[in-house]
């Protein structure tokens, strides 16, 4: 009985070793992440690490900022904003998730990196339910699911590529025939779109939003050939007295620049639930593509990989979608101006007719003032 599951199970055990030790089964080493597969993923799985928390970091910054200025606005004395400890402290939060993003670039891929943005609107609406006390729809269970599923098979299919560039392929990327062709292309719809805007004042969401999906795809090069060089020179194969470091670090500064000027320009003409999750699908589309285009991430994954990585790319843009679309604007429901709370004046009563009265929206004998001024 024992030697028949023996000659079964030989086989068997024999086909399993390399998930086995993958896995840290046997003869994997001690520990759950001993085996080879750690080995090879760690930098990638670190980096996965850190952007997932920088983004989280991100929601907690800004609901943190959010908080300060209802408080602010609720002083009977306004005050600035930099004065507040809650603000600040929200800022150096922000300042803090942006270095950890910053540096997840230079551990894992863009393609890997970019859609898990989706974390921050998986965290803003964890805060606002278990923070804030607000209600859970069934829009965000759904939305969030939807987006767990999509980082789950995004993480599990991305494309594993060394993650070390030297300034040399930095070099080489850059002057290689298949991102010279894409920069043309970007180029040219780049200044259709500015013609658009600029000279036909046509200024709808897709327009601007476009224009920022494009100058994001440059971003998202420059930060990682930035971290990548900045990360080698740490570890003692220096790459800052390339002149390639210094012309990225320019380019990343710049298109950042324009990206958060046409950004806002959005903000301020559409609401936020509209800008969110067409911004997110945009730029991780764009970031995607720069990252297969420039640093060729895809080049040797299987095409089963291809397609679940895609996947999972379109169901967090699904579940960002449902999650911000169906988010409603707060607006303060007070039907009239309370003089109480303008500095200076002591009158609280209503200076706008109460809306039930037959004279809403007019002056009352206003024939008997007009001749009366007169």
């Amino acid at each position: 009985m024992n030697s028949g599951w023996g000659l079964r199970a030989g086989p068997w055990t024999s086909s399993q070793a390399p998930w086995n030790a993958s896995f840290g089964g046997a003869g994997s080493g001690s520990g759950p992440l001993s085996g080879p597969w750690y080995s090879t993923h760690k930098t990638q799985l670190f980096g996965v690490l850190l952007a997932a928390a920088s983004n989280f970091l991100i929601s907690v910054s800004l609901n943190i900022q959010k908080c300060a200025h209802l408080r602010l606005a609720c002083r009977a004395e306004p005050e600035p904003c930099y004065r507040s400890k809650l603000w600040c402290c929200g800022i150096a939060l922000l300042g803090l998730a942006e270095l950890g993003t910053f540096s997840a670039y230079a551990l894992a891929p863009i393609a890997l990196v970019a859609p898990l943005g989706s974390v921050s609107v998986i965290g803003s609406a964890f805060i606002s339910v278990f923070f804030l006390k607000k209600t859970m729809r069934t829009a965000d269970i759904l939305g969030g699911t939807l987006t767990i599923t999509g980082i789950y098979l995004l993480v599990t299919f991305a494309p594993s590529v060394p993650q070390e560039l030297t300034a040399r392929q930095v070099q080489n990327y850059l002057v290689s025939w298949p991102f010279l062709v894409y920069s043309i292309l970007e180029i040219l719809i780049f200044c259709i779109l500015l013609y658009f805007y600029k000279r036909k004042a046509v200024k709808h969401i897709m327009v601007l939003l476009m224009m920022v999906a494009l100058l994001a795809s440059l971003t998202v090069i420059a930060v990682k050939a930035v971290s990548s060089m900045i990360a080698l020179s740490v570890k003692g194969k220096m790459q800052l007295t390339y002149s390639i470091f210094y012309i990225m670090s320019i380019l990343m500064a710049t298109s950042c620049a324009f990206q958060v000027k046409f950004l806002n320009q959005a903000m301020h003409l559409y609401e936020a639930t509209a800008v969110v999750p067409i911004n997110f699908v945009l730029f991780t589309t764009s970031a995607i593509i720069s990252g297969v285009i420039f640093y060729r991430e895809f080049q040797s994954a299987a095409l089963l990989s291809v397609f679940m990585f895609l996947f999972g790319c379109l169901l967090s843009f699904l579940g960002v979608i449902i999650i911000a679309r169906n988010k409603k604007e707060e607006h303060l429901q007070i039907p009239f101006i309370d003089c109480g709370h303008i500095p200076g004046e002591n009158l609280t009563g209503k200076i706008q007719p109460d809306s039930h009265c037959s004279c809403y929206g007019t002056l009352n004998k206003e024939d008997d003032l007009v001749k009366r001024q007169s």
